[in-house]
């Protein structure tokens, strides 16, 4: 079993649920911080010393405060650190239970296991340990769906790069000079209109507007 284990979370009660299942299993050599930033570091000392995690359990959600993170999330923490220390062992732990966050939580930031936070997040995160432990892959069962590629239709990368766009407040018009001076293809205006006009019956949108507030709230921007 895991012999040092990292607790990243910033909410008291929700650690201490954590910390119970650690002792049940007899995981007594763990640490707790509440901001990603802190856990980084910590990761990084300990292989610096040679006495490396071998389980990171963290949140994906932490609330901002006064103090600036280079590490604002849990999914940004998780792909910095699996970069850097493949071999470490990540188990996201979030209240998150939306496909598309799963699925970049899992395929893009490379964590090991997504545990949905809940009456039974604390069992299956003890499943989730096991799982890890023995190099599969876990998720909650209410999630063990996500990763089908079915469950968000017709959306792929230039979709979602170009609603970050909308989103970030640039025309269509702009959005195609943009894709233009990066060889991003297709880029025409009529192109882009398009797209956009495909996103909008997709979701049930009346509007661009409506349409980027849709997609925040799935998770895809």
């Amino acid at each position: 079993m895991f012999k040092k284990v990292l607790i990243s979370e910033d909410l008291g009660s929700v650690s201490n649920g954590i910390v119970s299942v650690l002792e049940a299993l007899h995981i007594g050599n763990f640490y707790q911080v509440q901001y990603c930033d802190d856990a980084y570091l910590k990761i990084k000392k300990a292989n610096h010393d040679e006495q490396p995690f071998d389980l990171l359990i963290t949140d994906l959600s932490f609330m901002a405060d006064h103090r600036h993170q280079k590490y604002p999330s849990g999914e940004v923490l998780i792909e910095a650190l699996k970069e850097e220390y493949p071999a470490l062992k990540i188990i996201a732990y979030s209240v998150e239970d939306r496909p598309p966050k799963v699925r970049t939580v899992m395929l893009e930031s490379k964590a090991d296991a997504y545990v949905c936070k809940g009456r039974k997040g604390l069992q299956q995160l003890e499943e989730a340990i096991f799982k890890v432990y023995n190099s599969e892959t876990y998720l909650s069962p209410q999630i063990s769906n996500a990763l089908r590629k079915t469950t968000t239709p017709e959306i792929d990368d230039f979709d979602i790069k170009m609603m970050k766009l909308l989103a970030n407040g640039l025309s269509q018009d702009e959005i195609s000079h943009h894709f233009k001076s990066r060889n991003i293809n297709p880029n025409s205006l009529s192109a882009i209109e398009k797209r956009i006009i495909k996103l909008r019956n997709n979701f049930s949108a009346k509007n661009a507007t409506q349409l980027i507030s849709i997609a925040k709230d799935l998770g895809l921007i």
